[in-house]
């Protein structure tokens, strides 16, 4: 299937590795111009290094910089004022007990998964619904809907980015511009491989195992029963990123593995 994704300019923030290098990989491979980002010039350099190897003639552009930072923020509206697509996928996690999880760490938090996204979405917006097309899509997760017991202030910005897309989708009635988001389930990424790669030493034992255990204990209720790739969950968002997904909005999509029971 065509994409129609040929040349248009597209953002994915915190793209340097994980969910967000495939999605920027996937993107690049429809034809998009695509804009990686990342926190220093090293991992962003690697990252486009990495998708041109696979594909010679990728349009890149790279931008440096924390988006979840106000300052960052501007400078990249600012340099690419025409975006087409903007998918919102920086986000960071901690595991802490909720009685040590500190305004600092809900800060944090807010800063870098929800704020970040509010910034651009806000300066991004209107121009999509001016030029009469734009994609906005979040990567947030199955723990918007199952709030997990050991990171809830992680679950909390997660539903946040579900709510606030389903209220950025309501300005759009009669445009075609869309705004959705993406329930990830557990995927091995870049900061999920080095935990289970860590535990897996300090146990004894291989990743196999230490993966099987998670299921059977942690996320028992998957019906994938090991992590998704970060390409599984890229392929469905650069569908919502196409033209061709221009029936979709408003929705919080799932590609998590079956973990979450409700039919709806």
């Amino acid at each position: 299937m065509d994409l129609q994704l040929s040349a248009k300019l597209a953002l994915v923030t915190g793209s340097t590795a994980g969910i967000g290098f495939a999605i920027a990989k996937g993107l690049a491979t429809e034809g998009a111009r695509v804009v990686v980002n990342g926190r220093t010039a090293a991992r962003v350099t690697a990252a486009c290094e990495a998708i041109r190897s696979a594909h010679p003639a990728a349009l890149l552009e790279a931008f440096v910089g924390d988006l979840s930072r106000a300052e960052a923020a501007e400078a990249v509206c600012q340099r690419f004022p025409n975006l087409e697509i903007l998918v919102n996928n920086l986000g960071t996690y901690q595991t802490r007990p909720f009685e040590q999880i500190t305004d600092a760490d809900w800060t944090s938090l807010i800063e870098t998964n929800f704020m970040s996204g509010v910034r651009l979405s806000r300066y991004w917006l209107p121009k999509m619904k001016a030029a009469g097309w734009g994609r906005i899509i979040f990567i947030s997760s199955e723990s918007a809907v199952n709030i997990p017991v050991e990171m809830i202030h992680y679950g909390v910005t997660k539903t946040m980015q579900v709510a606030l897309a389903r209220g950025l989708a309501e300005t759009t009635a009669g445009t075609a511009v869309t705004v959705n988001s993406i329930l990830a389930g557990p995927t091995r990424s870049e900061g999920v491989e080095s935990f289970v790669e860590d535990m897996a030493k300090s146990r004894g034992v291989t990743t196999a195992e230490i993966e099987k255990e998670f299921f059977r204990s942690v996320r028992p209720g998957s019906l994938l029963q090991r992590f998704a790739t970060p390409a599984e969950v890229a392929a469905l968002t650069v569908f919502v990123a196409s033209p061709r997904s221009s029936a979709t909005n408003g929705a919080a999509l799932r590609v998590e593995g079956g973990l979450v029971r409700s039919i709806l």
